[in-house]
């Protein structure tokens, strides 16, 4: 791999930080706190099934993984001290990191502000979100929560799967759809001439 492909690479992965970057991630890490408290059905002990992750695909969408990343780190803080139920670190992380696994977009190719959003990147966006989210809440947080506090083991774990399917049905459900109507006003934008 060149040097030129490994900066590209990078490039991708942080994401085009610009005033509009800096703006959507705080929008986006508010709004996700404010549709996880407020816009959510409780499925399971502390686990959701939330709207809220379809901030993170937009802002992944839009400016790539790191930015989603960090929309869903903070969007979590967010919520935590929206609802006054204490803070869990371990659930930040794990947010971060499946947020950033959705918006790798731009990594395989879909680049939906040039309106590029195909059916092979629906496949690779459903399976690497899917395993983003497994990583993250099937082990990564439960792990983390047992170690920091201890309790029941079992609890954390139920817990935490029970957030990787009701996170991967809004991810893919409503998540897809969302890409779609993206890059397809994007790709309408562009086509635009002047005459």
């Amino acid at each position: 791999m060149s040097v030129k492909e490994q900066t590209s690479i990078w490039k991708k992965l942080l994401g085009n930080w610009e005033t509009k970057t800096v703006v959507a991630v705080a929008v986006g890490a508010a709004l996700f706190g404010v549709l996880f408290d407020y816009v959510s059905i409780p499925v399971f002990t502390n686990t959701k099934l939330s709207v809220a992750y379809l901030v993170p695909v937009f802002v992944g969408a839009l400016f790539g993984p790191l930015p989603a990343g960090i929309v869903g780190l903070l969007g979590n803080f967010f919520a935590d001290l929206l609802a006054g139920s204490g803070f869990w670190p371990e659930w930040w992380i794990g947010n971060f990191i499946a947020t950033f696994v959705i918006g790798l977009l731009p990594i395989y190719g879909a680049r939906i502000k040039e309106g590029v959003f195909n059916a092979k990147h629906a496949i690779i966006f459903t399976i690497t979100s899917l395993l983003g989210l497994l990583v993250s809440f099937g082990f990564v947080s439960p792990f983390l929560n047992t170690i920091f506090y201890g309790g029941e083991k079992t609890i954390n774990f139920a817990q935490g799967w029970v957030a990787v399917v009701s996170d991967g049905i809004v991810t893919v459900v409503a998540g897809l759809p969302l890409l779609y109507l993206l890059a397809k006003r994007y790709k309408k934008n562009t086509n635009l001439t002047k005459e």
